[in-house]
């Protein structure tokens, strides 16, 4: 058992909110355990220059002041993106996008934004799931206005946190979890189980691939769980 009564292989609670915000075409509050983070999606009839041919899906993502246990700068204090900030947005950005078909999606851009209300840890991995259902709500409100002729999404795709803590093989680490971790595992996933982005780093020695493979299977499971979960937001 853990500080938190969990098994090694259990997620923590996870609830969503859908449409927490009125404005957004597609917004969910995602809280798994005590982190808390708002996603939205907006619509803009255009697409960057970079894109020939049919629509384009995009993340950003921030962590408010108080998020977390001290309070950070705003990067807009920094006059630049943080370098953590700017590669989750990306691991989101490229983790949406692997599950749609842009070219039914039309000369569309999907902008979702993913700001941390509270972070305990797994707040990219959150941000992906929640950025997901998000996307998905925008998406089906496009179809019910008949702009769009059916769901261009392909499959389920959620995010989770795996680590090694004293040599056991935990699922969905806590902040004080994975301050201890000496491996740290973030894989983002399809409902079929294939890999979309894996993601670990040996913080306090090199890990084994037989370790690797156990926080892969436990990743493994905790996404199929989220899939299932997140599944009646999606329309797929």
């Amino acid at each position: 058992m853990r500080t938190d009564g969990r098994h090694y292989d259990e997620l923590r609670p996870v609830k969503i909110t859908p449409d927490f915000i009125r404005f957004a075409e597609g917004s969910c509050l995602i809280q798994m355990g005590s982190t808390m983070v708002l996603c939205n999606a907006s619509v803009e009839d255009k697409v960057p220059p970079h894109v020939k041919s049919g629509g384009w899906i995009t993340a950003e993502y921030s962590m408010l002041p108080r998020a977390n246990r001290e309070r950070s700068k705003r990067d807009i204090a920094k006059l630049k993106l943080s370098p953590r900030s700017a590669e989750i947005q990306r691991l989101i950005g490229r983790s949406l996008r692997s599950a749609v078909n842009l070219q039914l999606l039309g000369e569309r851009t999907i902008t979702v934004d993913c700001d941390v209300l509270q972070g305990d840890g797994g707040t990219r991995t959150a941000s992906v799931t929640g950025g997901f259902v998000a996307l998905c709500l925008a998406l089906k409100k496009l179809v019910e206005r008949g702009e769009l002729e059916k769901m261009p999404v392909r499959t389920c795709v959620s995010g989770i946190s795996a680590g090694l803590i004293g040599g056991e093989a935990m699922l969905d680490l806590c902040y004080e979890e994975d301050s201890r971790a000496i491996v740290d595992m973030n894989c983002v996933m399809t409902a079929e189980g294939n890999i979309i982005e894996l993601q670990a780093t040996g913080e306090g020695r090199p890990y084994t691939p037989e370790e690797q493979q156990r926080l892969v299977a436990l990743c493994a499971k905790g996404n199929a769980e989220l899939c299932r979960l997140i599944r009646p937001y999606c329309g797929i």
